[in-house]
């Protein structure tokens, strides 16, 4: 998932609250899980069967799911799900052979993050059950944390509403009841019923011939994590962008979509020969409304993308190469628990780097390598040392939110250490490896460090040790001897910033048709603090900053705008906070507004105004900000 909200980490993610006095605290294990109530020791998932219909006039889906679950210990008779705001209206139990046999469940104490524990006691039939299925009927909640309602007005067309999942990291429970949990993988099949007009699609083997016929089946025969599950249904179509790539769009936005991602099958084609065999069929893409709060989610054959990607100059595609690079780490080998999210998150953004070397050129990479690291370096001046580990203790708080851009970016830098250090080619056969050792499995970071160091670390000769390695992995900050991304064309930009503030250039001398978007980025983030309000009317009147088409430039401009409190390019600021959903594009204006001292208000009108077309995570994460006391 391609999101760096860069979110300053709040008090609930740090470690766990202090026992009280006297009271046995329980020993921390960076094996579990600790965002799932399931009983994933007792009982595994190893397939789900969904039968689902679509009520837009309700917002819910309505239906049954079945689990097929593996007996793990022989004397457990209580199956325990994750759920969210489901109503549970019936449980079975279905045996190998015999009728269904209705089992008693219940909930159990809830929990702000992790939801609400369904507990299924096993009839005795099943008590000498290897296997069995458990088959559960429910409802969803309006309030699903998942899933997003749009009416018409809030899509590009206007004349037909669609819905879209998000279950990353613990949201798949507010939609299904199930084991919430990446450390359990499981196929799935789906039928799902809708409206005659409308077509339905899943992270699983979507058809692109398939008619509108209002019933959809769907099947994903590789087992996935249960954050993986998606599905989405509204007035979308289909076209081809190479044999085994192709975009799913509204038709308004279809024509831009299959210009703005015309290399996406030559990405598929360069991954493999990278990183090893696609092992999903298709790859496909869904462009969804500007609602959709990441740049882009990793559902295995049809990642979700957001429409902010359109600029129109292919200029953003490296979310698209970050999408497709999760193929590889993340869903063929994923994170056992959130904690591990780095091996998730980090692996990807290196291997993104290493896609768009090959599909464009060096220098745009490094362009990008470097503001990734200025993000990094402001996420360590607010993130909490505790959290600046690539594997922090992580036993409480929210996994959506804990650690800003660090699995992202220093996970990055990680691996381009260790392909420094050993060399391209070595550090590419261990990548091969790595990826065909532990293929459709879940692996922790000990498990990953196990094999690092037998592949490569005890090698004679190696420049790294273990100690060099559980210094990345378990320590805060970036280690000494830590590889920092360069740019000349950054450079360059920067020192234009400086020439032109002090009025060495004119503002007609700055050649920002000839630069990339990130050198426009880079040059307004090199802009001196005091520089003075005429100077900046100038540079947007010359620049058309704040009529951008580029999100990321707009993004850019507008914290600069906040922060700076640029009141003519209010009106603009205001345009944008509501025409984009992403919340690495709007969370940061909202945070610069709150925190200049003088606009915590206007921030809170602004967001009343326009978060009727944010999803719940966008919503809930800035909400919080814009309702916190501050000094």
């Amino acid at each position: 998932m391609r999101s760096r909200f860069s979110l300053i980490v709040m008090a609930a993610v740090l470690l766990s609250a202090c026992a009280e006095k006297g009271a046995e605290v329980e020993p921390y294990d960076p094996a579990r899980d600790y965002f799932s109530f399931a009983n994933t020791d007792e009982f595994l998932t190893e397939h789900l069967a969904l039968d689902i219909d679509v009520d837009f006039d309700a917002e819910e889906l309505r239906g049954s799911v079945a689990l097929r679950l593996r007996r793990i210990d022989p004397t457990s008779m209580e199956v325990i799900l994750d759920t969210r705001d489901l109503a549970v209206s019936d449980v079975q139990v279905l045996l190998a052979e015999g009728d269904p046999v209705a089992a008693e469940y219940h909930f159990g104490e809830g929990d702000t993050v992790k939801g609400t524990p369904l507990i299924v006691r096993l009839p005795k039939e099943a008590e000498a059950e290897a296997r069995f299925e458990l088959k559960i009927q429910y409802s969803t909640s309006p309030d699903s944390t998942a899933l997003q309602w749009l009416p018409p007005g809030l899509t590009a067309g206007g004349k037909h509403p669609l819905m879209f999942s998000q279950s990353q990291a613990v949201h798949a429970r507010s939609w299904i009841p199930l084991q919430d949990t990446p450390a359990v993988r499981a196929t799935y099949e789906a039928r799902v019923k809708t409206p005659a007009e409308l077509l339905a699609v899943m992270s699983a083997n979507n058809n692109p011939l398939t008619p509108r016929s209002g019933e959809y089946q769907f099947e994903m025969p590789q087992p996935i994590p249960s954050y993986l599950m998606a599905i989405a249904v509204g007035n979308i179509f289909f076209a081809p962008l190479g044999e085994d790539t192709g975009v799913y769009a509204e038709p308004e936005l279809l024509e831009a979509s299959v210009f703005e991602f015309a290399d996406t099958q030559e990405m598929l084609e360069r991954a493999e020969a990278l990183f090893g065999p696609y092992e999903w069929g298709r790859y496909d893409l869904l462009v969804l409304p500007p609602s959709f709060p990441y740049g882009g989610m990793e559902n295995p054959r049809l990642s979700f993308i957001t429409p902010s990607l359109l600029a129109g100059d292919r200029s953003l595609v490296y979310v698209i190469a970050h999408e497709l690079a999760h193929s590889w780490s993340g869903n063929l080998v994923t994170n056992a628990t959130w904690r591990d999210g780095w091996l998730n998150e980090g692996m990807t953004s290196y291997l993104e780097s290493r896609l768009m070397e090959v599909i464009y050129d060096k220098d745009r990479v490094d362009e990008q390598r470097v503001l990734s690291y200025r993000e990094l370096l402001l996420d360590l001046e607010t993130v909490p040392l505790e959290m600046q580990a690539l594997a922090p203790r992580l036993d409480s708080g929210d996994p959506d939110s804990f650690q800003g851009s660090i699995h992202y970016s220093k996970g990055e830098l990680f691996l381009q250490y260790l392909e420094n250090a050993f060399g391209r080619d070595v550090f590419d056969s261990f990548l091969s490896d790595y990826f065909a050792e532990f293929a459709f499995q879940t692996i922790t970071t000990q498990r990953f460090l196990d094999y690092l160091d037998g592949k490569l670390l005890r090698v004679e000769g190696s420049k790294v040790s273990r100690t060099d390695v559980e210094g990345w992995l378990y320590q805060p900050g970036l280690p000494e001897g830590a590889p920092l991304p360069t740019s000349a064309t950054l450079d360059a930009a920067a020192a234009m910033a400086h020439a032109w503030a002090e009025e060495r250039v004119d503002v007609s001398e700055i050649p920002i048709a000839s630069w990339s978007p990130q050198a426009v980025v880079h040059f307004i983030n090199s802009l001196p603090e005091d520089l003075a309000e005429e100077r900046l009317a100038a540079l947007d009147e010359s620049l058309r900053l704040s009529d951008t088409h580029n999100a990321e430039i707009g993004r850019t401009w507008f914290i600069q705008v906040a922060e700076r409190r640029y009141m003519d390019a209010y009106g603009p600021m205001r345009q944008y906070l509501s025409r984009h959903g992403r919340g690495r594009l709007i969370y940061p204006i909202y945070l610069a507004l709150a925190d200049n001292g003088s606009d915590l208000e206007l921030a809170q009108e602004i967001f009343e105004s326009a978060r009727g077309g944010y999803h719940p995570l966008a919503e809930a994460g800035i909400a919080r900000v814009l309702q916190s006391d501050r000094d």
